[in-house]
């Protein structure tokens, strides 16, 4: 139970992160389009893999169905946000839907865990992979950013620098 708690507890802390920086607007680079979803896939994936060999055929059916879920969201939180240039980087910045959409990924997120549990499928991966699957989203949100910067033609800076006012 306190490993549950440990988890829920960094995916809140991440979410604040990465939802608070969304909706007040941030100045991208490279560096805050990787690491954040790179250690959390990195950690989330080990942890993962850890669990894997006690795990049933159809929890691992449950998480593959939980990532391309949370996988699709993120393409659509990326969509919901503006992208413009400042200060030589690509500002980014997220609406009302996008806030939506990341409530939709956290209500998935537990709706998928509560399935399994109803169903009886539900066990240690389905609790080892919380870091996975929220590092896996945010990775596919950054991905498509990432594209439709590069579509665009904005400028992406090697380093974020503080937001100008």
């Amino acid at each position: 139970m306190s490993s549950v708690l440990l988890y829920a507890a960094i995916a809140a802390l991440v979410l604040y992160r990465v939802v608070y920086q969304q909706v007040r607007g941030t100045l991208l680079s490279r560096r805050t389009l990787v690491t954040m979803p790179l250690l959390l896939v990195a950690v989330g994936g080990y942890l993962t893999l850890r669990a894997l060999p006690g795990a049933s055929a159809d929890e691992v059916g449950l998480l593959a169905a939980d990532l391309l879920l949370l996988a699709g969201l993120g393409v659509l939180r990326s969509t919901t946000t503006t992208l413009t240039e400042r200060d030589g980087s690509t500002f980014q910045k997220g609406s009302a839907v996008t806030i939506g959409l990341w409530a939709l990924t956290v209500a998935v997120r537990i709706g998928v865990a509560a399935l399994g549990t109803a169903f009886g499928v539900a066990g240690p991966l389905t609790t080892a992979s919380v870091m996975l699957s929220l590092g896996l989203s945010i990775a596919v949100q950054n991905a498509t950013t990432y594209r439709r910067i590069q579509r665009r033609g904005l400028p992406l800076a090697d380093r974020r620098r503080a937001v100008s006012r």
